[in-house]
């Protein structure tokens, strides 16, 4: 798969300067020296807020970017997709984030000097290649675009709470986050339709995945593979939250899914319906349920 037809243009960067904590930060003159050695002009897009950054990224494709990168986690990365997702105009991320998920899954080194050099080389030569993505709808016709996982349970309500709080700030808050949700838990009511099949549930948490990992590096989706046209879903039952607790480690090695509580599916399109929930893409908050989700085959291009 050749990028040739989009090369003539720049190579727009989408910069998230407080990923990961801003460790990477003093990076960002190097790494823009490595994809200039790709052979095309390379222009740093102008962002002052991640609010700007989607809107920024789909402005520079429809000015004829050669290509979009982005350097910074998943949600860095969520944002930029939705720009490139379905069009022709080659991506590569630049993993920088506390969450790297997506790009590590889609085989990029997770040293971000070295995932600059592998998408300037494919920038150079021309070359890239075809990867799916997921494609969810709400019930209004709101549409928005993934590459890793879906929450759609206990981890996204964890992440709603925590969003909602302004006190501890850091990485305590989400740990408060999740005692709160903890000491809340209970099982809902999930309806679920995969490829029109009907398969209704209680169930605590709920991942449908484009990839295997999410929340940096934990397996939910083991199984997923962002080629071949499926999603993967991952449905922990009515658990109770000392079993939660004592499985959920294992979610690193994706060894969870051997509990008889946690079932496993795949499918093309998965039709996704519970009260009360706010789900969460690529560790962003996205649509409230309920949502349709379909496995694009080949809707993103990546460059490698």
């Amino acid at each position: 798969m050749t990028a040739d037809d989009h090369l003539p243009g720049p190579v727009a960067v989408l910069a998230n300067p407080t990923a990961g904590r801003g460790r990477h930060r003093a990076l960002l003159p190097q790494l823009l020296e490595r994809l200039a050695a790709g052979g095309r002009p390379v222009r740093l897009l102008p962002v002052s807020s991640p609010a700007e950054a989607e809107a920024v990224c789909r402005a520079a494709v429809a000015d004829g970017a050669g290509a979009l990168v982005a350097v910074g986690g998943d949600g860095t990365v969520h944002r930029a997709l939705q720009a490139v997702a379905g069009t022709d105009v080659p991506f590569g991320p630049i993993p920088a984030g506390t969450g790297n998920d997506f790009a590590l899954d889609v085989g990029f080194p997770a040293d971000p000097l070295a995932a600059a050099a592998v998408i300037a080389e494919a920038v150079r030569d021309g070359r890239s290649r075809q990867v799916d993505l997921a494609r969810m709808v709400g019930v209004d016709g709101a549409e928005r675009w993934y590459g890793a996982v879906l929450a759609a349970g206990f981890d996204a309500i964890v992440n709603e709470r925590a969003n909602r709080m302004r006190w501890p700030r850091g990485p305590s808050r989400y740990e408060l986050a999740i005692l709160v949700e903890l000491a809340r838990m209970r099982p809902r009511r999930y309806t679920l339709r995969l490829d029109g099949v009907p398969q209704d549930m209680d169930a605590v948490l709920v991942a449908v995945g484009n990839c295997p990992t999410y929340g940096g590096g934990m397996r939910i989706c083991p199984d997923a593979d962002p080629t071949d046209g499926l999603l993967d879903v991952v449905v922990a039952g009515p658990v109770d939250r000392r079993t939660l607790v004592r499985v959920k480690p294992r979610i690193y090695e994706g060894t969870h899914v051997r509990h008889p509580m946690v079932y496993s599916f795949r499918a093309r399109t998965v039709e996704l319906a519970a009260e009360g929930i706010t789900s969460y893409a690529d560790g962003e908050r996205s649509l409230e349920l309920p949502v349709t989700i379909s496995a694009v085959p080949g809707a993103l291009r990546l460059l490698r």
